[in-house]
């Protein structure tokens, strides 16, 4: 012991001495020979102290999910997933990782955010920022010209976390999208009807889904004056409106974009219109939009969209926003994206923002990206998507809070029948009905002591929310019957064993 507290007295006095070169600022190779030397005298330690040391938790951005919240994220996904196959769309699968050059340059300013790898062989891959991009990259090699997909998986962000608002550096994005030449905006539409639908039966709350261009958005840049070689650099600023003031938004337009300040000011003028087919109308008469041709096409879709989305009665909750810009570069067309403008209980960072009318987050967005998959293929060859992801992170945010905030109870599991008895000595016979009933498509439990009392096996169905009970005792074996019972209402009735499974099936058919 003497030696370990020799050792650990040299640790703190070299410790003071790498302090101490690091204050002075000496140089780089003299602060890293004694950073050697530290290090070399803590290897020493080892053992105990060294598993002292060691912290328990997930990385920064990233996190656990329980069994309660792994419930309600299953039923999050069979809402949506019912919801894609309802809309005829097929899945696939691609690898979590890609390679660089596949992601790099298809992002705008977000490319900081891909995670990069490197592995053994030196082939330089990242880890996949979005599922469009795989997808765009999954068309082009396959050669496939249509397909109607959905795709579950995670992505990664190198992003500033705000786990209270459900954002995280790993997350799931839930993507749909139409690949194809089709008529115009009528794949979009539906695009549009699927986020309805989604948001309407997860009952999050009130949303609204905002709609744009980007020809519009390219027009009404030209006829501002901005330069054809900001244009992306300023789409990236305007989409910051939904976060930022326009007064923020227009001193950076003009002081780190260097954009001139009539330009700034005329893209305000704009960017503050909002309405529906009216407002497409309106645009194509306005004087200076009407001389970009770009902007005519962009809002002559968007009347098109808005008659296709009355006849799928939505438009209710969409709206025509200039402001809407979406930074990522390889939109062509139509963008779009769903915000919540009140929950139920929401978190605490963004209830300090949601005063009336104000959004509480973007929980889906997508758009039209005409040439992404072109960007792959060999010659060039073109093949018009359209699609949405929804933001399901922020989604489970949501939900977990409004189970949290109900009294209701979230089950985690969809156990049917617990197999119990009232007696000792009936393992065996527990034993077999489990198996009966397992053999028979039964959710069944049963527990793992040879002799466990009735009272502990009740109180787990009722901690479990298992709802029925199957007893076995003595006078039940000799009758062949099994006492049913009814975890809620204790109600019991003998049931005999060649009908059991039709009377469990009968009063679990609505669990």
């Amino acid at each position: 012991m003497a030696d370990k507290a020799q050792i650990q007295d040299a640790i703190k006095t070299q410790g003071e001495v790498v302090r101490k070169l690091k204050t002075e600022k000496a140089s780089k190779e003299q602060i890293d020979e004694e950073v050697a030397k530290l290090l070399e005298l803590k290897a020493q330690i080892g053992g105990d102290e060294g598993k002292h040391q060691f912290t328990l938790k997930t990385a920064k951005g990233t996190r656990d999910y329980n069994p309660k919240q792994m419930a309600i994220r299953e039923k999050v996904f069979n809402t949506i997933i019912r919801c894609f196959k309802r809309h005829g769309a097929e899945t696939i699968d691609t690898p979590v990782f890609e390679l660089k050059e596949t992601l790099t340059g298809k992002y705008g300013e977000d490319s900081k955010l891909i995670y990069d790898l490197k592995d053994q062989g030196g082939e330089l891959l990242s880890l996949r920022y979005d599922l469009t991009v795989p997808f765009a990259r999954y068309l082009a090699m396959n050669k496939i010209t249509n397909i109607k997909r959905y795709h579950i998986a995670k992505v990664y962000r190198r992003d500033n976390p705000a786990m209270t608002r459900g954002r995280y550096r790993e997350f799931y994005q839930c993507d749909f999208d139409i690949a194809g030449q089709y008529d115009p905006m009528i794949p979009d539409a539906e695009c549009l009807k699927i986020v309805h639908e989604i948001l309407s039966e997860l009952e999050l709350g009130d949303f609204r889904i905002k709609v744009n261009d980007r020809r519009i958005l390219d027009g009404m840049f030209a006829v501002c004056g901005v330069p054809d070689d900001k244009f992306r650099t300023i789409c990236s600023t305007v989409d910051k409106l939904d976060k930022m003031s326009w007064e923020d938004v227009r001193s950076e337009m003009v002081k780190e974009k260097g954009l001139s300040e009539e330009a700034a000011d005329q893209i305000g003028q704009y960017v503050s219109m909002q309405g529906g087919m009216d407002l497409a109308e309106l645009l194509l008469q306005d004087a200076k939009m009407s001389q970009s041709k770009q902007a005519c096409a962009g809002l002559t879709d968007m009347k098109q969209l808005f008659s296709y989305l009355q006849l799928f009665q939505v438009t209710d909750k969409v709206v025509f926003d200039l402001s809407l810009a979406r930074g990522l570069d390889y939109y062509t067309g139509v963008i779009y994206e769903a915000i919540l403008t009140q929950t139920g209980p929401v978190p605490v960072v963004a209830a300090q923002k949601a005063e009336e009318g104000v959004s509480v987050g973007s929980v889906a967005g997508g758009g039209r990206y005409d040439g992404l998959v072109g960007m792959f293929d060999p010659k060039g060859r073109k093949v018009p998507c359209v699609g949405v992801s929804i933001g399901i992170e922020r989604v489970f945010s949501i939900m977990e809070q409004k189970a949290e905030a109900s009294a209701e109870k979230v089950r985690t599991t969809e156990t049917q029948v617990m197999v119990a008895s009232a007696q000792k000595n009936l393992l065996e016979e527990r034993l077999r009905l489990t198996a009966e009933l397992w053999n028979a498509g039964i959710k069944a439990e049963v527990m793992y002591k040879k002799n466990p009392k009735l009272l502990s096996q009740l109180q787990h169905c009722e901690d479990s929310g298992i709802p029925l009970v199957a007893i076995l005792g003595e006078q039940e074996l000799k009758d062949g019957v099994v006492k049913l019972r009814t975890v809620h209402s204790r109600e019991e009735v003998d049931v005999s064993r060649a009908e059991l499974v039709e009377a469990i099936k009968k009063r679990t058919s609505d669990v």
